[in-house]
């Protein structure tokens, strides 16, 4: 059982998914933060200096200077703010994944259409079509 399971892990295509799954979380931490560091802090400023991260509404009623204090103080809190910036982010990933799939989808395209030379005949079918040939003469 274990040869079989050290089998099934060194494919290739394991190992392929496996190095796509690592390169995926680094690129969606990637864009988590341009969006929370780069997109929503000028589209903040063009609301009104809202920071999107710090907007929620806290269940219990109080009122809390941010989002940051109402969860120390233990409250629970509806974080939409949070929920817009990860929208945003699923559509940046999304988009990109897009334009990913796009590519690949042309370079498949321009490789299946490209002629494609036939098969080279082997040395021995040219010989015998030769003695063919030349029996028939």
């Amino acid at each position: 059982m274990l040869d079989e399971f050290k089998k099934f892990i060194m494919k290739g295509n394991m190992i392929d998914m496996a190095v796509g799954i690592i390169i995926g979380a680094a690129f969606g931490t990637v864009v988590k933060s341009l969006v929370a560091d780069v997109i929503m802090p000028p589209i903040g400023m063009l609301m009104g200096g809202i920071d999107f991260s710090n907007l929620f509404v806290a269940l219990d009623g109080e009122t809390y200077a941010s989002l940051s204090a109402a969860q120390a103080a233990g409250a629970a809190t509806i974080n939409y703010g949070v929920f817009i910036n990860n929208c945003i982010t699923l559509l940046i990933v999304g988009f990109a994944v897009f334009l990913l799939v796009k590519a690949i989808n042309k370079m498949k395209e321009k490789e299946e259409s490209a002629p494609k030379e036939p098969p080279k005949t082997p040395e021995e079918i040219i010989l015998l079509r030769e003695i063919r040939d030349a029996m028939t003469k």
